[in-house]
C-alpha cells in the first residue's frame, strides 16, 4: 500500500466522504413545526433511523463505500471484481448515490415533512464526490500527486554490501549523485569530475575525447512518473504487468527508442512506453 500514489482528486474524494458520513448523523427529515412550537419538540430522523433506512442507505452507505473503493484502487495493486476494477465499481456507486440523493431532494418529499440539514449537506457532499471521481482521471490539477515524491533510496550493493561500506560506492547503482566504477559519466564528463559547460577539470584539451567516449552509452538512473502509468512486459504483450505510481522512484535500466525498461521495487522489469513528464532523480 503506497500512500504517495494518492492524487489531489483522491484528497477531494476523501474529504467528500468524511462530510457525507458526518451528514448521515444530522437531521435528514423533520416534521414541520406549527407556528410558535419550538423545533426541539418536533420529531426528526437522521440517516440511520430505521423508518427511512431504505431511502438513506442508497445515499450515505453507497456514497461512502464508493469513495472507499476509488481510494483503495489507487493504494492497492490493480485488481478486478466481476470484470471491473475497484475504481470502476467505486465510480458507479458514487454516481448512483448522487443520483439517489438528487431524486430524493426533488421528488421524494413526504407531506408535512421538511428537509433536514443532513439531507442538504449529504446532497452537496455527493455532488462533490461524483464530480471528483469522474473528473479526477481527466483534469490535470486533480491528477497531480497529493504528496511530494520521497527521496529515492539507494539500491542494494552487490555481494550483500551496503552503500558507504569500505570498497562500495556511496550511492547505489543509478542512484542520483552516485557513480558506478567504470560507468560512463553523464554528458560525457570523466568519472570523478563534474561537467562544466564545454570544459572539464584538468584542461580543455581532454573534453572532445571524453565526450566521444561517452557517446551512445546509457547510464541507469532513477525516475518518478507524474501520474499512474502501465508497465508492459518486455516481450511486447499488450497486458500490463504492473502500474507505476506517482510519488515512487523506479530504476531505468535500459532505453529503447523513446521507451524505458524500468525495474520495480519487487524486482520486476518491464517497458514504460509513455515517458513524457517523468522526473529524473
Amino acid at each position: 500500500m503506497n500512500i504517495r500514489s494518492l492524487t489531489r482528486g483522491d484528497g477531494v474524494v476523501i474529504g467528500a466522504a468524511v462530510l457525507l458520513f458526518v451528514a448521515s448523523f444530522l437531521d435528514f427529515l423533520a416534521i414541520e413545526c406549527p407556528s410558535g412550537v419550538p423545533s426541539s419538540q418536533c420529531s426528526s430522523w437522521n440517516g440511520w433511523s430505521s423508518d427511512f433506512a431504505s431511502n438513506t442507505a442508497g445515499i450515505f452507505i453507497l456514497g461512502v463505500v464508493g469513495a472507499a473503493l476509488v481510494v483503495l484502487s489507487h493504494l492497492l495493486p490493480q485488481r478486478n471484481l466481476v470484470g471491473l476494477t475497484l475504481e470502476q465499481w467505486g465510480t458507479a456507486l458514487a454516481v448512483a448515490a448522487a443520483f439517489t440523493s438528487t431524486w430524493t431532494m426533488l421528488f421524494s418529499h413526504p407531506d408535512g415533512m421538511e428537509k433536514g440539514v443532513g439531507q442538504i449537506l449529504g446532497f452537496i457532499a455527493l455532488l462533490l464526490l461524483a464530480g471528483a471521481v469522474l473528473a479526477g482521471p481527466r483534469v490535470p490539477a486533480l491528477k497531480a500527486p497529493l504528496m511530494g515524491a520521497a527521496s529515492p533510496q539507494p539500491a542494494p550493493s552487490p555481494y550483500g554490501g551496503q552503500p558507504g561500506q569500505v570498497g562500495q560506492p556511496a550511492g547505489g547503482y543509478g542512484y542520483p549523485g552516485g557513480q558506478q566504477p567504470g560507468a560512463p559519466s553523464p554528458y560525457g564528463a570523466p568519472a570523478g569530475g563534474q561537467p562544466s559547460y564545454g570544459g572539464q577539470p584538468g584542461g580543455a584539451s581532454a573534453a572532445p575525447a571524453a565526450a566521444g567516449a561517452g557517446a551512445g552509452e546509457f547510464a541507469p538512473f532513477w525516475f518518478a512518473v507524474p501520474v499512474a502509468r502501465p508497465l508492459y512486459a518486455e516481450d511486447g504483450s499488450a497486458t500490463p504487468i504492473a502500474e507505476l505510481a506517482p510519488g515512487t522512484w523506479y530504476l531505468a535500466v535500459e532505453q529503447r527508442g523513446q521507451a524505458l525498461v524500468a525495474q520495480t521495487q519487487d524486482g520486476r522489469r518491464g517497458v514504460l512506453q509513455d515517458t513524457t513528464g517523468i522526473q529524473r532523480g
